[in-house]
């Protein structure tokens, strides 16, 4: 019938789309990988290094994560087209609404699995620390960095990510001057390492009693969560640790005790700070997580800025340069400045959408 040529002709190209899928996660090494993972969780003494128990664990999950969803939609692939097959055969229309409704389906889940197979960094399944820092302006660019952690923390949220706080330090009347939070989920870092950079907005301020327009800066900085395997070694006399009293919310233990840890390396002068949880020690463990992090990306950037050199193509981070425009006066429109795209209405910033918070937060100011 003629009505199933195009369901038809939909669902081959879909195979197509998830054969290349296939071809390009390289099912042999992938199952090879699997295989070799699980021989090494079943064998004697697995456990006694526990940190790299997990890193294989969470490893393994990942891949047989991936290759789950792959044998899935093979197979829900194979069945659209039997049904496609016998309602053409027999004439019937009954299911034809049924059939298009599993089409948009499968479009949409290769399309995220093919998004997936490009996600082939060495740490980008790995979970996101993302830092955000207001820039000049005082409380204009402080409250614009607190619209940034929430409009991040709802992404989050829509993709089954978990948010952890790090660190956070709260404007002087309004905003957050800088915070740091991890997005705990597969291929966390994956998805987010594109964010790093400048974000601007320019508004017509909640602020100024004269309604003047703002342009507002927030830079954002995002580094993946590295466990174990790592070849950086920090040495004890190239790090100074201080102590310091959590602020925040937290009650009298947190608040009248120095558990806040802040650690500087010296020779890179890059500094991680950690509040988050009750006990110094475990402050200063996942403060130390975080500087090998931090050393880790920097390393990966330094690579990619040589690479570039030679192209000639480095840019700096500054007017002009920034990632993304949020520009709502004068003009109604996001600008992503990596694509040049600029999308009407405010409704594209990340997955297509912005978060209705933002609209409705600009709408009464």
């Amino acid at each position: 019938m003629v009505e199933y040529d195009e369901p038809r002709l939909l669902a081959k190209k879909l195979r197509d789309t998830l054969l290349k899928c296939g071809e390009t996660m390289n099912l042999t090494e992938l199952k090879a990988e699997i295989d070799t993972l699980t021989a090494e969780q079943h064998a004697e003494g697995f456990w006694d290094n526990l940190s790299n128990a997990q890193a294989v664990n969470k490893k393994l999950s990942s891949l047989q994560n991936k290759l789950s969803k792959y044998e899935k939609l093979l197979v829900r692939v194979d069945d659209i087209e039997i049904m496609i097959q016998l309602c053409d055969e027999s004439e019937d229309l009954g299911e034809l609404e049924g059939i298009n409704m599993e089409l948009v389906s499968l479009t949409q889940d290769i399309s995220n699995l093919r998004l997936e197979t490009l996600l082939r960094g060495k740490y980008d399944y790995c979970n996101a620390i993302i830092t955000l820092h207001a820039g000049a302006g005082g409380t204009e660019a402080q409250d614009w960095t607190d619209m940034l952690y929430r409009m991040y923390t709802h992404y989050a949220e829509k993709h089954g990510y978990s948010v952890k706080v790090l660190d956070r330090l709260d404007g002087d009347e309004a905003g957050i001057k800088s915070i740091t939070f991890m997005v705990v989920g597969e291929n966390a870092y994956g998805y987010l390492k594109a964010e790093k950079g400048v974000h601007r907005l320019v508004r017509i301020s909640p602020f100024d009693s004269n309604k003047r327009r703002h342009t507002s800066f927030a830079s954002l900085e995002v580094m993946p969560e590295i466990d174990t395997d790592i070849d950086i070694k920090i040495k004890p006399d190239e790090i100074k640790v201080d102590t310091y009293r959590s602020s925040g919310a937290g009650g009298q233990h947190v608040n009248k005790t120095e558990s806040a840890i802040r650690i500087t390396h010296i020779p890179t002068g890059i500094v991680v700070n950690c509040q988050n949880e009750r006990s110094q020690i475990q402050n200063r463990e996942q403060a130390m997580k975080m500087l090998m992090s931090a050393l880790v990306e920097r390393a990966e950037r330094e690579m990619m800025e040589q690479a570039q050199e030679i192209k000639g193509e480095l840019k700096k981070i500054e007017w002009g340069s920034q990632i993304r425009s949020y520009v709502f006066q004068p003009y109604t429109m996001v600008k992503d400045h990596r694509t040049g795209c600029e999308t009407g209405n405010i409704t594209a910033v990340m997955d297509g959408e912005i978060d209705e918070f933002i609209m409705d937060y600009l709408s009464k100011s």
